[in-house]
């Protein structure tokens, strides 16, 4: 059976990148916060205009309930929240979680812990492939949150050398607090850290596109596939928005 076409949008604070079941290399635009959904989907369909797709996977940074943005996000412009993607692309859609979207794309097994040091801090967990993406970053942390000690904020604040330092606290305190198997550390940030704090593999920006395509995997491409969540003859995963 030949799997759908999908197109995944990965929206960032700074950029919003789109990849599509068959092609190679991504493409991108600035975003920013004068970026409202109406824009990002007219930009989209013009960028990707020669690709061929039937549905539509986006992550978005911020909570998602019903396919729909819950909140607006820190560093875009407005009119998110509630934003109907299905009649803007007249296509299926599937919104997710930025976070999740990652963490979906980096999973192998077990309970996985993703931490994305970028903009702020994403963070999601995957327990035996049900997808829960959490707000982390908006925990009480010293004099303000974990995302304003790890974040963008922080690391301009602070410096590269102090960031390092919250970086390998924060992770440590969530670590004992989850207990996860499997910690991934995403986000366009991440390759600043000299080392990884124990127990952590690196991510990569690319597994956002990888859980994309999971998304609309169905059991039969996911066994070809060798998708972790695969439990004959069960659903390949769950994500509650």
């Amino acid at each position: 059976m030949k799997a759908t076409p999908v197109l995944v949008i990965d929206v960032g604070g700074t950029h919003v990148k789109v990849l599509a079941t068959g092609q190679d290399t991504k493409r991108e635009f600035v975003s920013g916060p004068t970026l409202t959904p109406k824009r990002m989907v007219s930009k989209v369909q013009k960028l990707v205009a020669d690709w061929k797709y039937d549905v539509i996977s986006i992550g978005y940074p911020g909570p998602v309930l019903r396919n729909r943005p819950v909140s607006e996000p820190w560093n875009l412009g407005k009119g998110w929240m509630g934003f109907n993607f299905e009649a803007a692309f007249k296509r299926p859609v599937k919104v997710l979680n930025d976070a999740a979207m990652q963490a979906l794309g980096s999973y192998k097994r077990g309970k996985l812990l993703f931490l994305g040091l970028g903009t702020g801090l994403g963070s999601a967990a995957i327990v035996d492939c049900i997808v829960e993406p959490m707000e982390l970053g908006h925990l009480p942390y010293k004099k303000a949150t974990f995302e304003d000690y790890v974040g963008v904020r922080g690391l301009e604040k602070y410096g590269t050398k102090k960031w390092r330092r919250y970086v390998a606290d924060v992770v440590e305190r969530l670590i004992v607090a989850l207990e996860p198997e499997d910690v991934v550390l995403g986000g366009g940030n991440v390759h600043k850290l000299k080392k990884l704090p124990p127990g952590c593999r690196a991510g990569d920006n690319t597994n956002a596109f990888r859980g994309g395509f999971r998304l609309w995997e169905k059991a039969e491409d996911s066994t070809r596939a060798k998708h972790p969540c695969v439990r004959a003859p069960g659903r390949p995963l769950d994500f509650k928005r």
